[in-house]
């Protein structure tokens, strides 16, 4: 299985504050990877050394095959970046937002690709109308749209549904599986449990700067006690998995 993300005993630290503690996890091609944790957690930290905007103390880094510190600029090739809140112009139409990103990236087809991405998202009818009147899951989309302009093969969606209605959120989620089925590699960072089942196809709980459990849905479910027998058999939530497993850290 081609891995295109591999990190390997990533440390951070701020000062005195340790944020990173020797995380290492690895991500296979096409698929959703999500980075579980509390506020505070070290999830956008690590974000941040993946996507090259800082550099680790120790450990290494690499994505599409390229050290994110020896190889900044190749990395940065290959990726995109949405950040916790969406980065668009609201002065300037979608289709314009579009277009500058476009040309900031020196693309010759600019033009037709704004277009496409405007079909693919759903954004047509709203493309010539100012980002400052689309609603909050329409500017969501519109900035995923804008990450997707260079064509990346991964994207980092750090915390994408925060401050979004039940609604919206769920306009995000249709929009992220649609990238994962052509073929896009997602790192998405959360603290919403459901986000995270709805999603991933493999989760990774980080706490205190460590990875303390990683696996699928269904791997994760065998570190919790047997299903509750009341009436029916209760089949655990991720929450009640995050939760005990954050719980048996923190009693350790």
């Amino acid at each position: 299985m081609e891995h295109i993300i591999t990190v390997t005993d990533l440390r951070k630290s701020f000062k005195r504050l340790h944020v990173l503690k020797g995380v290492s996890f690895s991500i296979p091609k096409g698929s959703i990877f999500a980075l579980l944790g509390s506020n505070g957690a070290g999830k956008t930290t690590a974000v941040r050394i993946l996507s090259t905007l800082s550099e680790p103390d120790g450990g290494m880094a690499s994505v599409c095959g390229f050290d994110t510190v020896r190889e900044t600029e190749r990395v940065r090739e290959c990726i995109s970046l949405t950040g916790q809140y969406a980065a668009v112009d609201e002065g300037l139409t979608g289709r314009e937002n579009l277009r500058l990103i476009g040309r900031l990236r020196r693309l010759p087809d600019a033009g037709q690709r704004a277009d496409e991405l405007l079909a693919a998202f759903r954004l047509e009818d709203a493309a010539n109308r100012r980002a400052s009147f689309y609603s909050g899951g329409m500017r969501r989309r519109l900035d995923i749209a804008m990450s997707l302009m260079g064509r990346p093969r991964v994207i980092f969606l750090d915390e994408p549904t925060t401050g979004l209605d039940p609604e919206s959120r769920l306009e995000v989620w249709k929009t992220v599986k649609a990238l994962a089925d052509s073929g896009t590699t997602i790192l998405l960072t959360t603290q919403y449990l459901e986000e995270a089942e709805q999603l991933a196809d493999r989760i990774a709980i980080l706490h205190d700067g460590k990875i303390i459990a990683e696996g699928t849905l269904d791997e994760l479910k065998k570190l919790f006690p047997p299903a509750e027998k009341v009436y029916i058999e209760k089949q655990p939530t991720l929450e009640d998995i995050f939760l005990a497993i954050i719980g048996k850290k923190e009693s350790a």
